[in-house]
């Protein structure tokens, strides 16, 4: 629903909020907006949400532009980077503000902690090694052509440009698609389409036909500090690998100890990359992730794959070892946490893609553990997404 406001209610933007929206208030309630800045006025915004205590909508008519704003390079932007159309330089800015906000949620005291400035590589376009496309038919010109979901809907908007991806996925998109119309496929037969290449520019991937099992790809390879990876194209591993390898780069410099338990391993990328010389476990719950980790420990003698969650993994946690922490979203179970604090390991690299649940997972560990260096990455351009490293080392006295 298009809303046109009145001049009493126009909306005034506070700031950003984790989950990358911009925070309003409109007749008593709180409305959270993409395409918007703080300090921006909204005038007519499109209404996507609408509960008890919140709304969540698009600003469409903005007056007092930010200095901060700028021009979105794709017409399909709000659907996979809504947040093209901040500087990139307030983007890392905002980022490092949404980290503290996470913390100051949880309570978590802010005074001597070190925390960086965001790091990235510099490359805000075209970096990602994998997107997945929805099919768009278009009605006109009786084909397909790429599509993305219209944020907030469960629409789909046509694509003749993206700029996120590296250039080769999307042009392999089109050829495929474009294959598909030489055929004379309709768009209904399949579900998307899933595209990944690796550091060459090699492309592995296809099409997801509707109710039939997802098809295995070419798995590819991709190096990192040295060392080959083995991976599928609709498995796990990293989206921006130049930025995940300076990351990783920080992780090894913090790695002393001779044993290291690396939990949430997916195919290995982390703890082989930063330990292979070092007494190694690698543990995965996932079993196709853990088909490529044993291929990918298969030279390293020190390196000892398990095929289980990490929160039933507790026996292999120690005092005398580093232990390193990449979860889902959802953070660490509880009874991982738990143990941690039993055994409390010398060292604990906390790898996260969601701050506000790695916060609460800090807040806890903070009981018998300092919190060394908090340094945010900024893995996803142009996207609300960060990713941040927390090394947390063991209370002195312990």
């Amino acid at each position: 629903m298009k809303l046109p406001l009145e001049k009493a209610t126009e909306i005034l933007v506070e700031k950003i909020v984790p989950g990358g929206q911009a925070l309003g208030t409109i007749s008593g309630k709180k409305i959270f907006l993409w395409n918007a800045l703080p300090g921006e006025t909204v005038k007519t915004l499109l209404l996507t949400k609408e509960k008890s205590s919140f709304l969540e909508g698009i600003a469409l008519d903005i007056e007092n532009p930010s200095p901060s704003r700028v021009t979105p390079k794709d017409p399909c932007y709000l659907s996979t980077s809504p947040w093209q159309i901040f500087d990139y330089s307030f983007e890392l800015t905002e980022k490092r503000l949404l980290v503290l906000e996470s913390l100051r949620e949880e309570k978590i005291p802010l005074e001597n902690l070190e925390i960086s400035p965001v790091k990235t590589d510099g490359k805000e376009w075209h970096y990602r090694n994998k997107m997945e496309y929805s099919l768009f038919w278009d009605n006109e010109k009786n084909c397909i052509f790429p599509g993305f979901h219209v944020r907030g809907t469960h629409k789909k908007l046509k694509v003749a440009k993206s700029s996120i991806e590296r250039p080769e996925l999307f042009e392999t998109a089109k050829t495929i698609i474009s294959s598909l119309n030489s055929a004379h496929e309709p768009a209904r037969n399949y579900q998307s389409l899933l595209l990944r290449c690796d550091q060459k520019g090699t492309v592995s991937g296809g099409l997801y036909k509707n109710h039939a099992p997802h098809p295995s790809f070419s798995p590819l390879s991709d190096s990192l500090l040295g060392k080959t990876y083995s991976y599928s194209p609709n498995g796990f591993f990293q989206i921006n690998l130049p930025v995940y390898e300076l990351a990783l780069k920080e992780i090894k410099s913090y790695i002393k100890t001779e044993k290291v338990l690396d939990l949430y391993s997916g195919v290995g990328s982390i703890g082989l990359s930063v330990a292979s010389d070092k007494s190694l476990t690698l543990v995965e719950s996932n079993k196709d992730a853990f088909s490529e980790l044993e291929k990918n420990c298969a030279k390293i003698k020190t390196a000892t794959p398990v095929l289980s969650k990490s929160e039933e993994a507790l026996s292999f946690i120690s005092p005398e070892e580093t232990v390193i922490l990449d979860p889902p979203r959802a953070g660490c179970d509880k009874k991982l946490i738990e143990k941690l604090l039993e055994e409390v390991p010398e060292k604990i690299i906390y790898l996260s893609c969601n701050p506000s649940t790695q916060a609460r997972d800090l807040k806890h560990l903070l009981k018998s553990y300092d919190i060394e260096k908090i340094s945010p990455y900024n893995f996803f351009p142009k996207t609300p997404h960060i990713e941040n490293l927390v090394i947390l080392s063991r209370h002195k006295s312990i």
